[in-house]
């Protein structure tokens, strides 16, 4: 999850415990992998921005059968600290296709990369869109949308909320029973100070794999919730979880 296309230069860099779930539109039959950034293998000339070469190829790899599109795709995350960066772009299946390659994951079905990309950047937008929601208070109160600086994928890094289900999992597998997260990625969302700067908030999302739906469709749940890095994101979370106890109760009771 989470490979964008980066500018080919760095540009400048300024000074909840919620689960989002959501059904992915596309079909899985065909899909053999998930694009996730593995150990080993890694280029030397990577972009700080997202751990990827700053140029990756268009051209079909060798040995390559079908003809993959090349054309990117735009996401709706804004990228970098200025309107003038645009927003992320996405790999094209091409270039999708030679960074498995690179990074030796060469036996995925060259007819199941577009199905792959297209996953790939619905989850991304699930991702941003649970952010955004964590993020509205301080959007209210500064009336500037944050944006988002740079990310890193730490698949086999298992956040410290991940091992406590894992743990609970054991105890009270009909509560808590999950697999592990399939992925885990780092964000650095740049959210206004009010005062024409911006402040670097670390953002931490969990990708899990759920049971199929009536129609047979795999879905996924996204834990995005803010790194606590800072006294400020400890109260963030603390304030989004006395909010959705208050809605759950609430509901409970029948009230509007």
């Amino acid at each position: 999850m989470g490979w964008f296309w980066a500018p080919t230069t760095q540009p400048s860099v300024a000074n909840s415990a919620a689960t989002g779930s959501a059904k992915c539109p596309v079909d899985h039959s065909k899909l053999a992998a998930c694009p996730v950034v593995h150990k080993g293998g890694q280029d030397t000339e990577l972009n700080p921005l997202n751990n990827m070469p700053y140029l990756l190829p268009e051209e079909k790899a060798p040995g390559q059968k079908l003809d993959l599109p090349t054309e990117r795709t735009l996401s709706t995350i804004p990228r970098g600290e200025v309107k003038d960066e645009g927003v992320w772009e996405y790999p094209s299946p091409q270039q999708m296709f030679n960074a498995m390659i690179r990074k030796g994951k060469g036996d995925v079905p060259e007819d199941a990369v577009e199905s792959m990309v297209n996953i790939h950047n619905f989850l991304n937008e699930g991702a941003w869109s649970e952010i955004l929601k964590w993020e509205q208070p301080h959007t209210e109160e500064t009336k500037q949308e944050p944006r988002l600086l740079k990310f890193t994928g730490r698949p086999h890094d298992m956040t410290p909320r991940a091992r406590f289900y894992q743990l609970m999992g054991r105890i009270f597998p009909d509560k808590y029973g999950t697999e592990p997260p399939f992925d885990r990625h780092d964000w650095t969302v740049l959210r206004s100070d009010g005062a024409g700067g911006w402040e670097k908030v670390r953002y931490v999302i969990d990708y899990y794999g759920g049971p199929e739906d009536s129609d047979g469709m795999p879905t996924f749940f996204l834990d995005v919730r803010p790194a606590l890095d800072s006294f400020g994101n400890a109260r963030d979370r603390l304030d989004f979880w006395i909010k959705e106890t208050k809605s759950t109760w609430d509901e409970s009771l029948g009230r509007a």
